[in-house]
């Protein structure tokens, strides 16, 4: 196993399972993949599996336009998304100035409602510092080294 988390880059102890300063939990070492003998002559159906699955309406998205990660969107729909620097956060920020457990999104009837959880950095709303409050199409949400832009 290697001496520093793949996600932080915090130093490990050997006999550590859970990564002391971002909380990744360390599965160990990947396993070996044996490919599978693939014969030239076959063709294979490419067909959809005739039950089609449901997805949620999507009712809003959250782009990441600065910072890590860049491009990467996250679609909201009737969840609500915890947001923080642990990788088992819905909304995995991975960057040292967001805190494990930075916010929450929860859907209201007029959008989604962001809170604080008590962060180190805060959150920031078009250049404002907020505590909770409801997002508006086109807002740009700072949470540490992230500017995400709210789209409906």
């Amino acid at each position: 196993m290697s001496d520093t988390c793949p996600v932080c880059g915090g130093p490990l102890k050997p006999d550590e399972s859970t990564c002391p300063a971002c909380g990744f939990k360390l599965i160990g070492s990947t396993q070996r993949f044996e490919p599978v003998d693939v014969d030239s002559d076959t063709t294979y159906d490419a067909t959809p599996n005739p039950v089609q699955k449901v997805e949620p309406v999507k009712k809003a998205r959250l782009i990441i336009v600065r910072g890590p990660q860049i491009n990467m969107y996250f679609d909201l729909n009737d969840s609500t998304y915890k947001i923080g620097r642990s990788p088992k956060c819905d909304i995995f920020l991975n960057d040292m100035t967001v805190s494990r457990d930075h916010a929450g999104i929860t859907p209201q009837s007029d959008g989604f409602e962001i809170e604080d959880h008590g962060s180190y950095n805060g959150i920031w709303i078009n250049n404002n510092s907020v505590d909770k409050a409801v997002l508006k199409d086109g807002d740009i949400v700072q949470i540490g080294a992230f500017c995400l832009l709210y789209q409906e």
